[in-house]
Protein backbone atom coordinates (compact mmCIF):
# COMPACT_ATOMS: atom_id res chain seq x y z
CA UNK A 1 0.00 0.00 0.00
CA UNK A 2 2.46 2.42 0.87
CA UNK A 3 4.45 1.59 -2.25
CA UNK A 4 1.44 2.60 -4.13
CA UNK A 5 0.77 5.46 -2.91
CA UNK A 6 4.65 6.75 -3.18
CA UNK A 7 4.28 6.04 -7.00
CA UNK A 8 0.91 7.88 -7.05
CA UNK A 9 2.82 10.84 -5.39
CA UNK A 10 5.35 10.89 -7.87
CA UNK A 11 2.85 10.79 -10.93
CA UNK A 12 1.01 13.73 -9.20
CA UNK A 13 4.55 15.84 -9.04
CA UNK A 14 5.50 15.17 -12.26
CA UNK A 15 2.02 16.08 -13.63
CA UNK A 16 1.82 19.41 -11.82
CA UNK A 17 5.68 19.94 -13.34
CA UNK A 18 4.84 19.38 -16.76
CA UNK A 19 1.60 21.72 -16.36
CA UNK A 20 3.64 24.40 -15.04
CA UNK A 21 6.34 23.68 -18.02
CA UNK A 22 3.78 24.07 -20.30
CA UNK A 23 6.13 21.74 -22.04
CA UNK A 24 8.97 23.52 -21.67
CA UNK A 25 12.05 22.84 -20.15
CA UNK A 26 12.13 24.05 -16.73
CA UNK A 27 16.01 23.78 -16.58
CA UNK A 28 16.76 24.84 -20.13
CA UNK A 29 18.78 28.03 -18.77
CA UNK A 30 21.59 25.52 -17.96
CA UNK A 31 22.32 24.86 -21.41
CA UNK A 32 23.71 28.54 -21.86
CA UNK A 33 27.48 28.83 -21.47
CA UNK A 34 28.83 32.29 -19.15
CA UNK A 35 29.80 33.97 -21.98
CA UNK A 36 26.78 33.47 -23.93
CA UNK A 37 24.65 34.91 -21.07
CA UNK A 38 27.19 38.20 -20.95
CA UNK A 39 26.70 38.03 -24.86
CA UNK A 40 22.85 38.28 -25.13
CA UNK A 41 22.55 40.73 -21.91
CA UNK A 42 25.09 42.97 -23.73
CA UNK A 43 23.12 43.07 -26.74
CA UNK A 44 20.11 44.06 -24.37
CA UNK A 45 22.14 46.74 -22.64
CA UNK A 46 23.46 47.85 -26.24
CA UNK A 47 19.74 48.28 -27.08
CA UNK A 48 18.71 50.26 -23.91
CA UNK A 49 21.50 52.46 -24.15
CA UNK A 50 20.47 53.70 -28.09
CA UNK A 51 16.93 54.07 -26.19
CA UNK A 52 18.38 56.14 -23.47
CA UNK A 53 20.28 58.35 -25.74
CA UNK A 54 17.21 58.79 -27.93
CA UNK A 55 15.34 59.99 -25.51
CA UNK A 56 17.61 62.30 -24.02
CA UNK A 57 17.80 63.68 -27.76
CA UNK A 58 14.38 64.76 -27.57
CA UNK A 59 14.65 65.82 -23.73
CA UNK A 60 17.96 68.33 -25.17
CA UNK A 61 15.42 69.43 -28.19
CA UNK A 62 12.86 70.27 -26.18
CA UNK A 63 14.69 72.43 -23.62
CA UNK A 64 16.42 74.07 -26.07
CA UNK A 65 12.41 75.00 -27.40
CA UNK A 66 11.44 76.20 -23.78
CA UNK A 67 12.66 79.88 -24.15
CA UNK A 68 11.41 80.42 -19.98
CA UNK A 69 14.28 78.85 -19.22
CA UNK A 70 16.43 82.11 -19.91
CA UNK A 71 19.68 81.64 -17.59
CA UNK A 72 19.10 78.48 -16.01
CA UNK A 73 20.22 77.34 -19.87
CA UNK A 74 23.92 78.11 -19.44
CA UNK A 75 24.21 76.81 -15.85
CA UNK A 76 22.21 73.28 -17.41
CA UNK A 77 24.92 73.20 -20.06
CA UNK A 78 27.04 73.29 -17.81
CA UNK A 79 26.04 70.99 -15.32
CA UNK A 80 25.85 68.45 -18.46
CA UNK A 81 29.64 69.04 -19.29
CA UNK A 82 30.45 68.39 -16.10
CA UNK A 83 28.58 65.14 -15.87
CA UNK A 84 30.29 64.07 -19.38
CA UNK A 85 26.61 63.63 -20.99
CA UNK A 86 27.94 65.97 -23.58
CA UNK A 87 30.24 64.94 -26.66
CA UNK A 88 33.17 66.84 -26.69
CA UNK A 89 36.66 66.59 -28.86
CA UNK A 90 40.25 67.77 -28.65
CA UNK A 91 44.08 66.48 -28.70
CA UNK A 92 44.88 63.80 -26.19
CA UNK A 93 46.54 59.97 -25.97
CA UNK A 94 45.36 56.25 -27.46
CA UNK A 95 46.40 53.74 -25.36
CA UNK A 96 45.90 50.04 -27.02
CA UNK A 97 46.25 47.25 -24.32
CA UNK A 98 46.21 43.44 -26.28
CA UNK A 99 46.56 39.77 -25.15
CA UNK A 100 49.61 37.81 -25.78
CA UNK A 101 49.35 35.73 -29.37
CA UNK A 102 47.61 32.36 -29.27
CA UNK A 103 50.99 30.75 -29.64
CA UNK A 104 53.09 32.10 -27.04
CA UNK A 105 53.05 28.96 -23.88
CA UNK A 106 55.71 29.63 -21.64
CA UNK A 107 56.81 27.30 -19.58
CA UNK A 108 55.27 27.01 -15.93
CA UNK A 109 53.75 30.04 -16.94
CA UNK A 110 49.75 30.62 -15.74
CA UNK A 111 47.23 31.33 -18.97
CA UNK A 112 46.17 34.28 -16.50
CA UNK A 113 49.27 36.40 -17.04
CA UNK A 114 49.00 35.87 -20.90
CA UNK A 115 45.71 37.69 -21.19
CA UNK A 116 44.89 41.85 -20.18
CA UNK A 117 42.85 41.58 -16.98
CA UNK A 118 40.61 44.59 -15.60
CA UNK A 119 43.39 46.03 -13.16
CA UNK A 120 45.35 46.20 -16.44
CA UNK A 121 42.64 48.47 -17.97
CA UNK A 122 42.37 50.23 -14.85
CA UNK A 123 45.80 51.30 -14.25
CA UNK A 124 45.71 53.18 -17.62
CA UNK A 125 42.43 54.60 -16.45
CA UNK A 126 44.08 55.44 -13.24
CA UNK A 127 47.10 57.02 -14.64
CA UNK A 128 45.56 59.15 -17.23
CA UNK A 129 43.04 60.67 -14.75
CA UNK A 130 45.98 61.82 -12.58
CA UNK A 131 47.56 63.26 -15.58
CA UNK A 132 44.98 65.38 -16.25
CA UNK A 133 42.73 63.95 -18.46
CA UNK A 134 39.35 66.12 -19.37
CA UNK A 135 37.22 63.66 -20.74
CA UNK A 136 37.96 59.84 -21.46
CA UNK A 137 36.60 56.53 -23.06
CA UNK A 138 37.09 52.70 -23.59
CA UNK A 139 35.93 50.59 -26.32
CA UNK A 140 34.35 54.10 -27.33
CA UNK A 141 32.39 54.31 -24.60
CA UNK A 142 32.06 57.36 -22.34
CA UNK A 143 33.37 56.57 -18.95
CA UNK A 144 33.38 58.83 -15.83
CA UNK A 145 34.17 58.89 -12.13
CA UNK A 146 32.48 56.11 -10.94
CA UNK A 147 32.75 53.68 -13.91
CA UNK A 148 32.93 50.14 -12.77
CA UNK A 149 35.25 47.61 -15.11
CA UNK A 150 34.44 44.34 -14.49
CA UNK A 151 36.73 40.82 -15.93
CA UNK A 152 33.86 38.41 -16.64
CA UNK A 153 35.86 34.95 -18.45
CA UNK A 154 38.07 36.34 -21.11
CA UNK A 155 36.30 39.45 -21.71
CA UNK A 156 35.88 42.62 -19.91
CA UNK A 157 32.60 44.48 -19.32
CA UNK A 158 31.99 48.10 -19.35
CA UNK A 159 28.32 49.35 -18.61
CA UNK A 160 26.94 45.99 -18.88
CA UNK A 161 28.45 45.37 -22.39
CA UNK A 162 31.12 42.67 -22.92
CA UNK A 163 34.23 43.27 -25.09
CA UNK A 164 36.64 41.31 -26.16
CA UNK A 165 40.65 42.80 -27.45
CA UNK A 166 42.37 45.00 -27.56
CA UNK A 167 40.78 47.41 -25.08
CA UNK A 168 41.57 50.60 -26.32
CA UNK A 169 41.17 53.93 -24.10
CA UNK A 170 41.66 57.51 -25.58
CA UNK A 171 42.01 60.60 -23.47
CA UNK A 172 41.12 64.15 -23.80
CA UNK A 173 43.80 66.70 -22.01
CA UNK A 174 47.72 68.04 -22.50
CA UNK A 175 49.57 64.89 -24.48
CA UNK A 176 52.63 65.54 -22.23
CA UNK A 177 51.10 64.97 -19.11
CA UNK A 178 49.26 62.35 -20.18
CA UNK A 179 52.15 61.01 -21.45
CA UNK A 180 54.27 61.40 -18.24
CA UNK A 181 51.47 60.22 -16.00
CA UNK A 182 51.77 56.81 -17.94
CA UNK A 183 55.47 56.53 -17.74
CA UNK A 184 55.74 56.84 -14.19
CA UNK A 185 52.61 54.81 -13.29
CA UNK A 186 53.92 51.81 -10.90
CA UNK A 187 51.34 49.79 -12.19
CA UNK A 188 51.47 50.37 -15.87
CA UNK A 189 55.28 49.75 -15.49
CA UNK A 190 54.60 46.40 -14.43
CA UNK A 191 51.95 45.73 -17.56
CA UNK A 192 55.14 46.98 -19.51
CA UNK A 193 57.28 44.23 -17.91
CA UNK A 194 54.59 41.65 -18.88
CA UNK A 195 54.78 42.62 -22.51
CA UNK A 196 58.51 42.46 -22.82
CA UNK A 197 58.11 38.96 -20.86
CA UNK A 198 55.43 37.21 -22.53
CA UNK A 199 54.33 39.27 -25.48
CA UNK A 200 51.23 41.27 -24.31
CA UNK A 201 50.38 44.21 -26.15
CA UNK A 202 50.66 47.75 -24.90
CA UNK A 203 50.89 51.00 -27.39
CA UNK A 204 50.48 54.76 -26.47
CA UNK A 205 50.16 57.66 -28.96
CA UNK A 206 49.37 61.29 -29.96
CA UNK A 207 45.75 61.71 -31.10
CA UNK A 208 44.44 64.87 -32.80
CA UNK A 209 41.40 66.03 -32.55
CA UNK A 210 39.76 62.64 -30.35
CA UNK A 211 36.41 62.46 -30.72
CA UNK A 212 34.17 61.43 -27.99
CA UNK A 213 30.21 60.42 -27.34
CA UNK A 214 28.32 61.94 -24.39
CA UNK A 215 27.78 59.78 -21.50
CA UNK A 216 24.55 58.00 -21.72
CA UNK A 217 24.17 56.08 -18.37
CA UNK A 218 23.42 56.49 -15.25
CA UNK A 219 24.47 59.36 -12.89
CA UNK A 220 22.31 57.80 -9.83
CA UNK A 221 24.88 56.53 -6.73
CA UNK A 222 22.67 53.25 -5.19
CA UNK A 223 25.78 52.88 -3.12
CA UNK A 224 28.30 55.00 -1.32
CA UNK A 225 30.22 54.99 2.02
CA UNK A 226 33.03 57.33 3.14
CA UNK A 227 36.06 55.53 4.05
Amino acid sequence: MTTVLVFALAGLLITISAIAARGTDLRSDRNLSLRELIVEQGHRNTELQRELETLRAEVDELSQRDLTLGPLADQLTQAATYASTLPVAGDGMRVTLNDAPPDVKPAGVDDDALVVHQQDIQSVVNALWAGGAEAMTVQGQRVIATTGIKCVGNTVVLHGIPYAPPYVIEAIGDQASLERALDEAPAVQIFQQYVDAYGLGYEQERRGNIEMPGYAGTLGLEHARIR
